[in-house]
């Protein structure tokens, strides 16, 4: 009678001990593939360099002719911190950043907007000009308030 009950205690003890190795077994099995490749990346020609210049930063974008963003470079993230952000020298290195990570979509012809009053506005047209974009046109889209809102008092240096 006792062989029996050993019996019985070894047969419900092997089932729950193969479902605790099952998970493990599952973990290493690798994972189906994925169904094709690397997708590549479109193909266009004309593009809209979107450049953006503060006082403190510059950021370009540049986007296909329906806003979509195929690649962007501030002059922060270009390594340069501080008042170094702000110079002309810093947003001639985000625009060649932007420029280049763009040439990847086959851009040739560039149509630039700018918007801001800060140091990187000629510097950075200048950069995708030697990059080698043709440049088509260049448009300041500055937004200018007709009586808006009242701007911040002057500083008093």
């Amino acid at each position: 009678m006792a062989e029996e009950i050993t019996a019985k205690e070894n047969a419900q003890a092997a089932p729950a001990a193969a479902p605790a190795a099952a998970p493990a077994a599952t973990k290493a099995a690798p994972a189906a593939p994925r169904r094709g490749g690397k997708r590549a990346k479109k193909q266009i020609a004309d593009g809209v360099a979107h450049i953006h210049a503060s006082f403190n930063n510059t950021i370009v974008t540049i986007s296909d002719r329906q806003g979509n963003a195929l690649s962007w470079a501030t002059a922060g993230g270009s390594g340069f911190r501080g008042s170094r952000k702000s110079t002309p020298y810093a947003a001639q290195v985000a625009a060649e950043r932007a420029g280049e990570a763009a040439k990847e979509y086959g851009v040739k012809n560039l149509e630039v907007l700018v918007k801001g009053p800060g140091p990187g506005r000629e510097s950075s047209i200048r950069a995708l000009n030697a990059i080698g974009y043709k440049i088509t046109n260049i448009t300041d889209v500055t937004p200018i308030p007709h009586n808006g809102c009242r701007p911040p008092k002057k500083r008093r240096v």
